[in-house]
């Protein structure tokens, strides 16, 4: 039977769970970074719009949902920042789709784009000719960061939370020896203390977890 109380407090419920949930992953979920935040707001959204309405659905069974998807979210949070290799299958990574002028189609059906929206892709961003653009990358969250001609270079991390990006490193013309000789050179004997680090101006500049 429909009531306004039940519908009320599932509201308030959902309410909390939202809040909670932006104060423990960040609020960088309000404006995501990558394909799945969306989803996983999506689906949160979904839980509560779905439910409230929903009498046959009871108040206990509304907080376990909430709950089980809640520590789902957490988990593959953690994950994400602190194994590489699952923060790279569920949020992928930058894909350089041109480079110096030459459209890298291996890269683009890396991306799943095809040749209609790559063209679509780069003249919304206001490039008419692949010969002026001397890097294209499709970010993670299924944007385009355009660097033309004559501009300066895209400066990616070389290490994030503690973790090699080796793709980045590949593009520094620098091998893992090099790294490791910079890091030493920092004081930094143990890679997970770094909590990122970038190659801008030939010069390498690292920020380390705060340990205080």
């Amino acid at each position: 039977m429909f009531t306004y109380s039940d519908v009320v407090l599932k509201l308030l419920i959902g309410f909390i769970f939202m809040t909670l949930l932006i104060n423990f992953t960040g609020k960088g979920n309000l404006a995501p970074t990558s394909a799945i935040d969306q989803v996983q707001n999506y689906v949160l959204g979904g839980i509560i719009g779905g439910v409230i309405y929903n009498s046959s659905i009871t108040l206990i069974q509304f907080v376990i949902v909430l709950l089980i998807w809640s520590l789902l979210i957490l988990i593959m949070r953690y994950l994400k920042i602190h194994v590489r290799i699952v923060g790279k299958f569920i949020d992928g990574g930058p894909i350089t789709i041109v480079r110096d002028g030459r459209l890298l189609v291996h890269n683009c059906l890396k991306a799943n784009l095809s040749a209609k929206e790559v063209d679509f892709k780069l003249r919304s961003a206001g490039v008419y000719r692949i010969e002026d653009v001397k890097r294209a990358i499709v970010e993670q969250n299924g944007s385009l960061t355009i660097l033309r001609q004559g501009d300066g270079s895209i400066r990616y991390p070389l290490i994030v939370d503690g973790q090699i990006d080796f793709d980045v490193l590949e593009l520094t013309n620098h091998d893992e020896a090099w790294l490791e000789d910079q890091l030493t050179q920092h004081g930094i004997t143990n890679i997970r203390d770094v909590y990122m680090a970038k190659y801008e101006n030939h010069e390498f500049k690292v920020t380390r977890y705060d340990r205080s």
